[in-house]
């Protein structure tokens, strides 16, 4: 999913961006606790299906139905370049959501396929597929459970999706670095991790340290019988280091990206008076060996 949350990683409240999903599912509280991998795996088709409408909604003119934009920064695939050439490159975007980056790559030459966990955010990546006239192929599959065979791919990419989302992120590095080609490039963004101290609030408010950076314990929100409705998974940059070591990639580069000047977009927790003082977007550059 190419998905900034809405929700409070973090923090103490709901997010109103997103009430009709959080109706929808029944979700009455937060807690950080312990999630295993297949009540995350849950949680996240819940949550995604329940919000694609909504997140659409209220993000799809920003992401465009034919743009590679990285992160809530706005830093553009066009201008930035971090995938390297992509003309004639079999790429796979990991948590496509609507799938607006692989519309952008495949206006570039490349030969992109989308995959999601969500059918709902698959959805809405066909109806953009028709809407845009550019039409890419999508798959409804695990990001830990690849369904596609060795050294498929030449690039694989994910701009906020599925990484933060599941139980064994570091799973989710093995598969990619099975799944491309030796060379090949690997570069996601997600939240940067130092947010995970802070509470989710775009104002003053968020600039307080809530939580520990050291605290890996999952950000769940559940309903009245217990059951976990939207989760997501905390590692520190260390952690994040550490498993693309393991997995057998290089770490190229980090960029995190400042806010631009004049750019006013609040989204969640990213605003200018929090752009200003703490990063907001980790982006991973890494290759294969």
């Amino acid at each position: 999913m190419q998905n900034t949350s809405d929700t409070d990683p973090g923090g103490d409240g709901f997010s109103d961006g997103h009430v009709s999903a959080v109706q929808a599912l029944g979700t009455t509280g937060i807690v950080h606790r312990p999630v295993g991998p297949a009540e995350s795996r849950s949680a996240s088709r819940l949550w995604w299906d329940a919000d694609a409408d909504d997140y659409q909604a209220t993000h799809g003119e920003f992401l465009g139905d034919v743009r590679f934009r990285w992160c809530p920064e706005g830093l553009v695939e066009s201008e930035a370049g971090l995938l390297g050439p992509v003309d004639g490159r079999d790429v796979l975007e990991v948590g496509c959501g609507a799938a607006s980056c692989s519309r952008w790559l495949a206006t570039q030459g490349a030969r992109p396929v989308g995959l999601d966990l969500s059918a709902g955010m698959l959805r809405q990546a066909r109806a953009a597929n028709a809407r845009s006239g550019v039409d890419v192929p999508l798959v409804l599959a695990d990001a830990t459970e690849l369904p596609f065979p060795d050294a498929r791919f030449d690039l694989a990419c994910s701009a906020f999706g599925a990484v933060p989302f599941v139980d064994d992120s570091a799973a989710v590095m093995r598969e990619v670095h099975r799944v491309l080609r030796p060379g090949g490039r690997w570069v996601f963004a997600t939240t940067h991790p130092l947010r995970w101290a802070f509470p989710d609030d775009p104002g003053p408010e968020g600039l307080t340290v809530y939580h520990s950076y050291f605290d890996r314990t999952p950000y769940a929100e559940f309903d009245d019988d217990g059951r976990a409705t939207y989760v997501e998974h905390h590692r520190t940059l260390g952690d994040r280091v550490r498993e693309l070591v393991g997995a057998g990639f290089e770490l190229v580069d980090l960029i995190e990206p400042e806010w631009p000047e004049g750019h006013q977009e609040v989204w969640g927790q990213w605003s200018p008076l929090r752009g200003a003082l703490v990063p907001g977007t980790a982006i991973y550059v890494c290759r294969r060996d």
